[in-house]
């Protein structure tokens, strides 16, 4: 196993627990196990481990960018790990609003309703919660 597949692995975990053997042995790496290694070992082991922004902010961009290519499976996984992260509901519907601007507002209003689930709180059903 290289370093980069290490690091990758490391910050998958730290992302989204447990998702890693899911990833592993699902459709991708089914299909094509090299590509699979190759998206742990570059997108997770050279570009997140990279200084400059931390895991949260990284998160932040890939819900951006994911809203704004539309009805990705990818989103909800980012959303969720964003918000394991710490990054509250409010400020990742904040991130969708403003996604608008510059991917359109059905993409923006999709995204919003791709991760309802996820952004909802379910004890303020029926009143305004902040």
């Amino acid at each position: 196993m290289s370093d980069r597949y290490r690091r990758g692995v490391d910050i998958v975990d730290q992302l989204a627990p447990g998702s890693l053997e899911q990833f592993c042995t699902g459709c991708v790496a089914e299909v094509a196990p090299d590509f699979a290694r190759m998206v742990i070992e570059f997108a997770f082991g050279d570009l997140y481990v990279r200084d400059a922004l931390d895991l949260k902010s990284r998160e932040m961009v890939a819900v951006a960018a994911l809203a704004s290519l539309g009805h990705t499976k990818q989103l909800r996984q980012h959303v969720a790990a964003a918000l394991q992260l710490g990054v509250d509901r409010p400020a990742i519907v904040e991130i969708l609003m403003q996604s608008a601007l510059y991917c359109g507002f059905p993409r923006a209003l999709n995204a919003l309703a791709d991760c309802h689930d996820l952004l909802t709180d379910h004890d303020c059903v029926g009143k305004r919660c902040r």
